[in-house]
């Protein structure tokens, strides 16, 4: 059996992840979202009227890409701003009513992309795929971003 260049299952994993984001973002425009937008609107969903900088927080974006789509969002409808009942420098973010009809059809976006994405697949290779982009996640997550001695191989 040939040996896999090395890098290949990264790239692999790369192009996986921008192939269902590109298609996922195409349904999202049909909706009149743009990239990102979908992931602010449903960590709100999740936890409405959290603050932006605990949004950019919790998806590991910048405040200033966080504002400048909050307001966006905002000038569609989707989100309201409002100030803290006990810090008047800080606001608090809330999906409106429009915004929560649009997280339905958020949802059904994901789900259709992620059907695609599995298409061929059993059960049962679902699951060992879920449970290997677990340890993945795991193993990316718990680095100390020092290279070892196995990188220079």
């Amino acid at each position: 059996m040939a040996k896999a260049a090395k890098g290949a299952t990264i790239a692999r994993l790369q192009s996986a992840a921008r192939l269902s984001r590109t298609m996922l973002a195409s349904k999202l425009l049909q909706q009149g979202l743009y990239a990102g937008q979908d992931q602010i609107m449903l960590a709100l969903n999740d936890d409405d009227g959290q603050t932006p900088g605990k949004l950019a927080a919790k998806l590991g974006v910048r405040p200033p890409t966080i504002t400048k789509t909050i307001n966006r969002l905002q000038a569609q409808g989707f989100l309201v701003r409002r100030a803290s009942e006990t810090d008047s420098r800080q606001a608090h973010i809330f999906l409106t009513e429009s915004g929560r009809e649009t997280i339905r059809s958020i949802e059904k976006s994901i789900r259709k992309t992620e059907k695609q994405a599995v298409k061929g697949l059993d059960k049962k290779e679902q699951k060992q795929l879920g449970k290997f982009l677990n340890r993945i996640e795991s193993n990316l997550s718990n680095t100390d971003l020092e290279p070892d001695d196995s990188d220079y191989d």
